[in-house]
């Protein structure tokens, strides 16, 4: 078993979107900002995430993604196996012979050991993640982020000095006597 790269940020987005969904769906891009992974690969993820059954979108304004089941139903392995393209026999990319020496070889070793790690990855739940990041103090925002009004625009301030015989336009330019054409 190879958990690459792809799995370990999706685990975090998903403990990320644990942490902050009870409000509202939670944006890619806010998961982006804190997480500081790409928005167009968060997508990737969350289409897998979204395929598997692991979290549901919300379109339009205030959309996002909550989680499809409560957080204690999510286990670290089914989020891992929603974004790996995980392969049952990892031995493939070897000719027929070498295969099938090294299966008899250590074949049991290797199977073993990644069904201890799924065993493992299968105990682990997204709320221990969650329950664990609160230890670590991580702050979650308790309040939806207030909608910005626009402020009414203040005058601009009058300069000091007196403008005298200055034009405030393109035609009264034209207009002035010093610059009619003679």
């Amino acid at each position: 078993m190879r958990i690459t790269t792809r799995g370990q940020l999706a685990v975090s987005a998903m403990t990320d979107l644990a942490l902050r969904q009870k409000m509202r769906p939670v944006p890619l891009s806010t998961i982006s900002a804190r997480q500081g992974i790409s928005l167009s690969y968060l997508e990737q993820l969350f289409s897998a995430l979204r395929r598997a059954g692991l979290v549901d979108s919300t379109r339009g304004p205030g959309g996002g993604y909550t989680l499809a089941r409560r957080s204690e139903q999510v286990s670290v392995a089914e989020i891992i196996l929603a974004v790996e393209n995980l392969k049952n026999d990892e031995l493939q990319n070897l000719g027929a012979g070498q295969a099938a020496q090294v299966k008899s070889m250590t074949g049991e070793l290797w199977t073993s050991f990644n069904s201890r790690v799924m065993e493992y990855l299968q105990s682990v739940t997204l709320q221990d993640l969650v329950d664990q990041a609160l230890k670590q103090g991580t702050v979650v925002e308790e309040k939806a982020p207030a909608a910005r009004t626009k402020l009414p625009l203040a005058p601009k301030p009058r300069p000091l000095m007196a403008r005298v015989n200055v034009p405030n336009s393109v035609f009264a330019l034209g207009s002035m006597p010093i610059l009619q054409r003679r």
